[in-house]
């Protein structure tokens, strides 16, 4: 049986003029008035989760290609040795030995040496890219919890599919407490959790387009050695919704426990989901959103989960109303996007704090720049845009590849980024093409992971949230600060988290 959660000891909490009385789940364990948000790839790292965690709020690591970012971490030398550290307690050691065998290099990379690069993913991932990318959550998880007695969770995308089980194993084995999902309805992640918090095997429906017949995506621990494993923690569910519908059908219909929901308005950075009914675009065109996308929070209340606000609600103010109309507290991501410990390349980080200064920054709702189809915010500043449309169309990371199903009954996969020509010869339209960039390489070009194609690097995109743009009255002036400065600013209890 998986191990389950007892009665916390008494937490210590500092009160704060907005709230003077702690808020506490059904079984009477403390709840964090801040989580900070999983944010693109590699920006909510373990370093920024380890020290919001160590704080007492909720610090989240990223998952989104999780498995790329450890082995470029490796084929870059490792500074500080932390990578390393982590796969020495890893469970299953000849998994960690393998991988640095395949990818550490000492001295790094030589300039101008690009990556070296992992298979495209496919529904049947293979042994060896299941190992690394169970590995990958198991490293990210564990540097995040050193040191502290803290909770840490890990944010994945719903509609990654194909790595998904696989890295909710990964972070098990690492004790991680929490899993928040969005950008999509994950709807079996509970009963997959359930699962594999006993080393049994998971499976969930895997969405290919036209097939005739049912698929699914299956990750097996036993295939990996998981008898030598001791018992496992479930952690909790926290699925990201944008609508009081969606949260009731998971919260009813969903195959196992869901234990709360971060609610997201459209104004968070990344992905958003996009506006009900016919799509309309403002003069500047962006997506026009209007009384129909406004997230009924009574509605969400009367579940009787705990729940978070998210999206544009980085203030003291905000983390007021949200308590006041009945949350356990607030989601922020772009106020932790930007701090130190961050992700995020510090030349980005100083750049763009730079503009926020001088009034020179804007976040853009582009509606066609996502392969996905959702609208995707982008950072404008300098008067460009990051990236740029004219990059060489190249598809070699494929974490957001559609899947489709070929006439034989076989798999194929395609994405809009990739180039034309291909994309078209697999079934898709010129048009679908149109005003696509590539978020898995400029998402990893932000966090200092740029691939190197001949004499030019990848150029990198950057995504936040509206609240960008005021980000100014919280700097005050500064021109870096840390995650202690947010939690300090937002004034969020300093509460002591612990597991049983």
């Amino acid at each position: 049986m998986a191990a389950s959660r007892g009665a916390c000891q008494p937490v210590r909490v500092m009160t704060n003029a907005w709230d003077a009385t702690p808020r506490a789940d059904a079984a009477g364990n403390a709840l964090p008035a801040v989580i900070q948000g999983g944010m693109g790839v590699a920006v909510s790292g373990w370093r920024l989760a380890r020290a919001v965690s160590s704080r007492g709020a909720l610090g989240i690591v990223s998952g989104t290609a999780l498995d790329t970012v450890l082995v470029r971490r490796l084929q870059d030398g490792d500074g500080g040795g932390d990578v390393r550290r982590a796969l020495a307690r890893f469970p299953l050691p000849r998994i960690a030995e393998e991988t640095l065998r395949r990818f550490f290099r000492p001295n790094g990379r030589a300039p101008d040496e690009p990556y070296a690069l992992l298979p495209l993913p496919k529904q049947t991932l293979g042994r060896a890219r299941e190992e690394l990318t169970v590995l990958a959550a198991f490293v990210e998880v564990s540097l995040a919890k050193e040191g502290h007695g803290g909770k840490v969770g890990i944010n994945l995308l719903t509609k990654i599919q194909i790595p998904n089980l696989a890295l909710l194993y990964g972070a098990l084995l690492a004790g991680v407490d929490c899993v928040a999902m969005g950008a999509g309805i994950p709807r079996e992640i509970p009963g997959a959790l359930d699962a594999l918090a006993e080393h049994r095997a998971a499976t969930m429906r895997f969405d290919v387009e036209g097939a005739s017949e049912f698929r699914t995506l299956e990750f097996d621990p036993s295939v990996h050695g998981a008898a030598s494993v001791g018992e496992l923690l479930r952690p909790e569910f926290y699925p990201i919704v944008a609508s009081h519908s969606l949260a009731t059908m998971l919260a009813k219909k969903a195959n196992g426990r869901v234990d709360g929901f971060i609610v997201e308005g459209h104004t968070a950075g990344g992905h958003n989901a996009p506006p009900r009914g016919e799509l309309v675009l403002d003069a500047h065109g962006e997506p026009v959103y209007g009384p129909r996308d406004e997230v009924e929070v009574a509605r969400i209340a009367e579940l009787g989960l705990p729940f978070w606000l998210a999206g544009g609600r980085g203030s003291p103010e905000s983390l007021a109303a949200a308590r006041a109309a009945g949350a356990a507290g607030i989601q922020v991501g772009t106020l932790f996007a930007y701090c130190d410990e961050s992700g995020l390349d510090p030349t980005l980080k100083r750049e763009v704090l730079a503009e926020v200064a001088s009034g020179g920054v804007s976040v853009r709702t582009d509606p066609r720049a996502s392969p996905t189809g959702f609208p995707f915010k982008l950072v404008r500043w300098n008067d460009g845009l990051a990236p740029s449309r004219e990059r060489e169309r190249v598809c070699d990371l494929g974490y957001l590849r559609t899947a489709y199903a070929l006439p034989d009954g076989r798999v194929g996969y395609r994405c809009p980024s990739e180039p034309v020509e291909r994309f078209c010869a697999s079934g898709g339209s010129a048009s679908e093409t149109e005003g696509r960039v590539c978020l898995c390489n400029g998402l990893l070009a932000a966090a200092g992971f740029a691939q190197t194609r001949g004499a030019h690097a990848e150029p990198p995109l950057v995504t936040s949230g509206d609240d960008l743009t005021v980000l100014s009255r919280f700097l005050a002036g500064r021109t870096s600060y840390s995650a202690a400065d947010v939690l300090d600013w937002l004034g969020a209890p300093n509460r002591q988290f612990c597991r049983s």
